[in-house]
This record gives C-alpha cells, sequence and structure tokens, in this order.
C-alpha cells in the first residue's frame, strides 16, 4: 500500500509539505486541492492550511494547487527527501493558468504549449445548457462548432473540419465509432465528463491519423484526494423538449486505492420551435454508467475503467402532409398525421437508432528511475443499429470492435530537455450484421511510432517532433443476400507527420505562440468502397479504391494578454490541405449524370474524389473587467473560417460544411464571493450573432446559404453554502429568448423536405428553451 506521511523516508523517497494561504490576507486557504499529474493523485490542505502528501519517488513532478474563486498555480518541484514549498494563491479574475494533457505526452502547462488548447472544467459545463456534450462545446469554445442531426446527434468541428479529421479522446484513448457517418455522433455521456481540453489543429504527432482538425479529449474521472470520499448528484430539466436527466457517482482515495462508480439517465420528448412546431421522431433518450478501479504507489500507478453507454435515438425524416403541414409518421406502412401523444413520448418511432458503446481501459504508469513508461491498452465494441419499417429488427447493424494500445517512455529532464518516445496504434474490425450494407466488412491495423521534445530556457520553451505510421485495410468479400455487394481489396497508407513550435513569454502579461504542423488522414471505409443508398439525402454513394491520403500543413500564430483590466487571447491559422475528400456527380459513359433506381424512387450517384483546399481564419476573445469593478466582465468572443478549393468544383470552389463566422458578447457579473449560505452568485446576458454563411458548396445540390440570425440568451445561478462547505448549486438558463426561428448552417434537418403548406424546405432549430441544473457535490474524509 501506499506509505503514509511521517516516520523516516526511505531513501530515493520524498513528500510535499506546505501551507496554502490568501495571497492578499495571507489567511489559510483550507480544503484546497494540490495534485501531483504525473501520478494522478492529490491531497487536500487542512483547516489552517497545511498539507502533507504521500511519499512518491524522487524526481520532477508537475504540481497545481487549485482552489474555488482563486487562480491556479502549477509549479515543477523537485522532491527528494521531505521538501517543504508554500503556496500563495489570488482571486481569480479570469483564469490564466492550467495544465494539459492534450497534444504532448506528459502533464504540460497551457502556457507553453504552442498550439491553441482551451480547457472546459466540469463547473463551466453545469452553467451550460445543450442537449448534448459537443453541442456545449460549440456554445463555449471559439473555432467550434456542430454538424447536427437532431438534439440527440452532433459532431464536432474545429476551424471548418468534422467527421474523420477531428480526433475524440475519451479516458485517455480515442473514441472509435462510425465517425463517418451523417447521422453518427460520438458515444459520451456528457454528465459524466469532469474536464474537457479542445486542441485546434492537426495532433498526428500524438494520435496518427484523423486528428487533422484537431482533439476533443475528454476525462470522465478526476482522482479524490487522498483519504477522501466523494458523492456527486446532478439534475436536470429543460423546458423545450421536457428534458430531463439525473446524474449520481460516487469516488474515493485511500491508501493509494482509488475507486468510482457512476450512471446516469436522459430523456426527451419532441422539441419545438416558431415555425414548425413539435419537430417529430427528435426523441430520445441515454442510459449509461461505468466505473474504475486503481492503485497509486511509489512506483507509479495502474486504474482499469469500463464505461457502458446506450443511446436511443429517433430520426426526422421531415415529411409533412402536404394540406396542412403537420408532421406525418410511419404506422402499419402507411402514413398518417402525427399526435400529441406521439409528440410526448421519449421512445422514438420508426424511423430510429440504437447505439451501444463498450469501453473499458487499462491505464498504467510506471516510474523507471528517473524515467516513466506509460502502457495504455483499450477494447471497445461499438454496435449501431438502425431501424426502418420493424421495431424489433435492424435494416442495418454494424459491429465495430476496436483495440487500441499506446506505450511511451518519458525520458527525465536533462538540461532543460524533456523528450519522450513511443508507439500507438490500433486493431479494427467491422462487420454487417443486418440486410442493409453500405460499407463492406473490413479489418484493419494501425501502428505508429513518434520521438517528441520540449526544451525550456527562462521566457522560452521551443517543442516539436517526428511521427511515422502505417495502416494497412483489408476489405472483406461482402455479400447482400447471395450477390457478392462488395468485393475484396487491400490498401496500405504511410505517412510522415510533425510539428514545430515556439510559446514565449514576451512579460508577466504577454505570451507569443507559433506553431508549424503537418498532418494526415486516411481514408475511411465509407470513402474507399460505400455502395448504397444514404438515408435522409437524396444521393446513392459509391467509393473509391484509389483514394489518397489527405496531408495538411498549418501554421498558428497566438497572443496571450492578461493586464488588470483587459484580457486577449488571439489567433490565426492556415491550412492548405492536399487530397481533400469529397463527393461529387458521378458521370455515365454518355456524360451525362448517373441515376440509380430505389424502392423509394430514382436517386442521383455520386462517388468521392479528391482536391487541394485551403483554410484560414482565427478566434478572438476579449475579456473586460476593469478593476476595481473586477465583479464586472464584458466579454467578446469572434471566430472566422473560410475554405476553398483551389479549383472550381460544380460551380464553386467553397468547401463543405464550413461554419459560420460569429460574435458572441456577454455581460456578466460575479457577486458575494465569500458569501455563507449565498455565494458566487452570478448573472449573464449574452448576444449570440451568426453571421450568413454565402459561401456554401452548393455543387451537386450539396448545400445552401444560409441567413444571419441572431440570438438573446441569459443565465443565473448560485451556490448555497452552511458552515463554508458548499452544499449545492444550482444554475438557470434561458436559451433563444426572443424564440428566433432559425437553421444553422451545420443542421442537416435544414435539407428534409420541403413543408408545401409554408414552402419552407427543412426542419428549424429549437426555439425557446429554459434549462435548470441542480449540483450537489459532497465530501468526507475515510
Amino acid at each position: 500500500m501506499l506509505a503514509q506521511p511521517g516516520g523516516k523516508l526511505k531513501a530515493g523517497t520524498g513528500t510535499l509539505t506546505g501551507k496554502i494561504t490568501d495571497g492578499a490576507s495571507g489567511m489559510p486557504l483550507p480544503g484546497a486541492t494540490i495534485f501531483f499529474h504525473e501520478l494522478k493523485m492529490g491531497v487536500i490542505s487542512a483547516n489552517d492550511g497545511t498539507y502533507t502528501s504521500a511519499r512518491v519517488k524522487a524526481g520532477k513532478y508537475l504540481v497545481e494547487v487549485s482552489y474555488q474563486g482563486y487562480g491556479s498555480v502549477t509549479e515543477t518541484i523537485l522532491i527528494d527527501e521531505a521538501v517543504t514549498h508554500n503556496f500563495s494563491l489570488k482571486e481569480a479574475i479570469v483564469e490564466q493558468e492550467g495544465v494539459i494533457v492534450t497534444g504532448v505526452t506528459s502533464a504540460t502547462r497551457v502556457k507553453l504549449s504552442p498550439q491553441p488548447v482551451v480547457i472546459i472544467k466540469r463547473d463551466d459545463l453545469v452553467k451550460t445548457t445543450s442537449t448534448n456534450l459537443i453541442d456545449a462545446l460549440s456554445k463555449t469554445v471559439p473555432g467550434v462548432a456542430a454538424i447536427g442531426t437532431g438534439p440527440a446527434i452532433s459532431k464536432p468541428v474545429i476551424r471548418g473540419l468534422g467527421y474523420n479529421r477531428v480526433v475524440v479522446v475519451n479516458d485517455g484513448m480515442r473514441q472509435e465509432g462510425q465517425q463517418w457517418g451523417d447521422e453518427h455522433g460520438i458515444e459520451v455521456d456528457d454528465y459524466s465528463v469532469q474536464r474537457v481540453e479542445v486542441l485546434k489543429g492537426p495532433a498526428s504527432l500524438m494520435y496518427g491519423s484523423d486528428a487533422m482538425g484537431g482533439v476533443v479529449n475528454i476525462q470522465s474521472y478526476t482522482p479524490a484526494p487522498e483519504g477522501t470520499m466523494g458523492v456527486n448528484i446532478l439534475s436536470e430539466y429543460q423546458t423545450n423538449n421536457r428534458l430531463r436527466g439525473v446524474y449520481a457517482n460516487v469516488n474515493g482515495t485511500k491508501n493509494g486505492i482509488d475507486w468510482n462508480a457512476y450512471g446516469s439517465y436522459k430523456g426527451a420528448q419532441d422539441y419545438q420551435n416558431k415555425y414548425d412546431g413539435r419537430v417529430f421522431n427528435s426523441k430520445f433518450y441515454n442510459r449509461n454508467f461505468g466505473g474504475l478501479l486503481g492503485y497509486t504507489g511509489r512506483w507509479g500507478y495502474s486504474r482499469l475503467s469500463a464505461s457502458n453507454v446506450d443511446q436511443h435515438i429517433g430520426m426526422v425524416e421531415g415529411e409533412r402532409d402536404d394540406a396542412t403541414g403537420a408532421f406525418l409518421k410511419d404506422e402499419d406502412g402507411a402514413q398518417t398525421i402525427a399526435t400529441e401523444d406521439d409528440f410526448k413520448k421519449i421512445k422514438p418511432l420508426v424511423p430510429f437508432q440504437r447505439i451501444q458503446h463498450f469501453k473499458t481501459v487499462w491505464d498504467n504508469s510506471i516510474r523507471l528511475g528517473a524515467e516513466r513508461l506509460d502502457a495504455t491498452v483499450a477494447y471497445q465494441h461499438n454496435q449501431r443499429r438502425e431501424f426502418g419499417d420493424d421495431v424489433d429488427i435492424p435494416e442495418a447493424w454494424f459491429d465495430l470492435k476496436t483495440v487500441n494500445y499506446a506505450v511511451r517512455l518519458q525520458l527525465a529532464e536533462r538540461n532543460r530537455w524533456k523528450t519522450s518516445a513511443g508507439i500507438t496504434g490500433m486493431y479494427q474490425t467491422n462487420k454487417n450484421k443486418a440486410e442493409e450494407r453500405l460499407i463492406p466488412d473490413y479489418n484493419l491495423f494501425d501502428i505508429g511510432g513518434f520521438v517528441f521534445t520540449q526544451y525550456t530556457h527562462d521566457k522560452m520553451t521551443v517543442s516539436g517532433g517526428l511521427r511515422f505510421d502505417n495502416r494497412h485495410i483489408n476489405s472483406l468479400t461482402t455479400y447482400d443476400e447471395t450477390d457478392i455487394k462488395f468485393g475484396p481489396f487491400t490498401r496500405n497508407f504511410s505517412n510522415l507527420s510533425g510539428s514545430v513550435g515556439l510559446s514565449y513569454a514576451a512579460s508577466q502579461q504577454t505570451t507569443f505562440k507559433f506553431n508549424l504542423s503537418r498532418g494526415f488522414r486516411a481514408p475511411n471505409m465509407a470513402e474507399l468502397a460505400s455502395n448504397g443508398a444514404h438515408e435522409g439525402t437524396n444521393r446513392y454513394e459509391v467509393g473509391n479504391n484509389n483514394l489518397k491520403s489527405e496531408t495538411s500543413l498549418q501554421v498558428d500564430g497566438g497572443v496571450e494578454l492578461n493586464t488588470e483590466h483587459v484580457t486577449v487571447n488571439a489567433s490565426l491559422f492556415y491550412n492548405n490541405i492536399k487530397n481533400f475528400i469529397f463527393y461529387e456527380k458521378m458521370q455515365n459513359a454518355e456524360g451525362t449524370d448517373s441515376v440509380i433506381a430505389d424502392p423509394g424512387g430514382e436517386l442521383m450517384v455520386f462517388e468521392f474524389n479528391q482536391h487541394t483546399a485551403n483554410l484560414y481564419g482565427g478566434e478572438m476573445n476579449i475579456d473586460i473587467h476593469p478593476h476595481p469593478l473586477d465583479w464586472l466582465h464584458f466579454e467578446n468572443t469572434l471566430s472566422y473560417t473560410r475554405a476553398q478549393f483551389t479549383r472550381e468544383i460544380g460551380g464553386t470552389k467553397n468547401v463543405p460544411f464550413i461554419p459560420a463566422g460569429r460574435l458572441v458578447s456577454e455581460l456578466k457579473g460575479n457577486f458575494l464571493p465569500k458569501g455563507k449560505c449565498l455565494r458566487n452568485l452570478y448573472l449573464s446576458v449574452e448576444s449570440d450573432y451568426n453571421f450568413a454563411q454565402n459561401n456554401a458548396f452548393t455543387a451537386f445540390n450539396t448545400e445552401t446559404a444560409t441567413g444571419s440570425y441572431w440570438l438573446l440568451n441569459a443565465g443565473i445561478g448560485a451556490e448555497i453554502a452552511s458552515h463554508g462547505k458548499r452544499l449545492f448549486s444550482i444554475s438557470v438558463n434561458g436559451f433563444n429568448l426572443t424564440d428566433i426561428a432559425y437553421q444553422n448552417h451545420l443542421n442537416r434537418l435544414k435539407y428534409t423536405a420541403v413543408n408545401l403548406a409554408t414552402g419552407r424546405q427543412g426542419v428549424f432549430n429549437m426555439g425557446r428553451n429554459f434549462g435548470v441544473k441542480i449540483n450537489v457535490p459532497l465530501s468526507f474524509k475515510i
């Protein structure tokens, strides 16, 4: 077991002791968290502000000290025998310090990262009203948008790149579902999320194929401080679709043994807006449970975690009665008008999909003298069933199994150099288990090796590295009843990627950043070999076995300025992507558009092709907090992305699925930071203006231009405390207060059927919505 503090220290071990105080008054801060990132363990300060860590193996550790309402402090400390280190914290106006693990091989201060990384904590998510995690991130992270297909399905888009061009990491391993599908979201329970890191820009150096646009790193577990146990209960209700959800978890750490168990449920009826009324079959419900068991010793740590997500999601087709405009439902082979009772159900009607995603991760870190060896292996089983006419028999059933692996050696810091090397990859198989087969059965093997190094001296940090990857795809013969629908083929994709970046602290207030990186993405199976009608669209897709890997070369530049009155974060990027994959109409032998017969009518045939694309843009955030009115914040965020092919395709140069420019302005007041019964009260009013997107990919009727719209949002929340301890927090948010009927440019429901009664095409986004969340965090000593 982990040795306890006190007594004579063994050779090669040490402890960290000290006191946490308020920087202005010198008063102790009880309950502050002192966290060792390399060991993933922590301790909390006592009533007099003092703390003593458990014994650890001698070496350098990145230590982060945090306390609610105060700015975090991070320092790298050499622990050899008994070391005393006091920390003085200042009340935070804007949080500027933090530690990231995304895009690096070991925990690093966010200011030292040359690439833009945004940290979203659980408290931020609790204060946000959304229907899924990616929807929440699109509201809080500049440069992040979401491709949506109803309230339950959202796919992340970072600086104009989405689908397989963004890697989602969950609990240390990349999430593997069917990312290629328009109607496929991510299988992560948002209630269990404790922290999210969003890296913008190519990250193939650390993650291999697919991380061209960036990485969304989701962490659902934060270990409790040594000798404590926590219980957290969260409940939520939203008025628009009567969404109700509940989440509960219990975790603790004692003598180096830590555990965690959680479960959640969320259900929603059909949402509504001013033009459509209630949108039939936009209902859904999710169930999730998971847990973790681990041990931390002086040698390192070992943790085994598991999660199981079960989603039932209705699919909106948008078919309506010609005369009345009322939504139609399929019933016994015929279409009838949907009733009020149909809208109020949580269980989806046909068509719907059920997604089950089981994941287990075994994560290990072992001290080898001054070095550290990290080894992780994960298993994922993703089952996606799509139901059409029969609620019991799926028309499509994708059965995806993935084994991920990663081994990394972290070398000890020498002469200000921190270097690491490793091998990562995965083995994957996919089988079709139902009648409809859009992609073939296949197996895939990925392996990649990298070297990463970082040099820090005074105000400057330089980091970068190289990586080589090889992906082998073996597409198997796949039958459609008795006929061969997909013939066999094999492909190998090899790529070299890398990056080099600089972070320079010109002063205590100003930091400049620059990064040059090369990323890549191997074509996915749908792009290589799809052969079938794509539901929800008027197209028949045909893959292209001859596609090459996409490669990107991106340059990033940014500045961070933090003064007494103003905080500024600004970044610009330019991204050149060769062999960008898209689909275009297939021509027949006569040189005209190909058409194929389908039970639902004739469909245009599309095939995948490639061309060079250029993307550029940036984000700017300005937070004005005039002293001495530190409680007042006026925050403005502007994000913009432009993307073009180097030649016209179907009469346009515009790249598909590019979000519109956006300007968000929020006026917020924070009050009663040290209130006895009511504390950390906040009030906010937000203006969310989305510019018109007139640069749509109009070729082949893929997209249409989208008009601008302006949303007005507001929020209020506070903590209820007793005897200095938080009992619970409550937040109330109002979204789209003026009940604007709008269509986001990346909303796929925009392209459903025309409502002949009104002449409007497609379905509109959610109308006015109020959300209430109550979060009860409890902590006990054990």
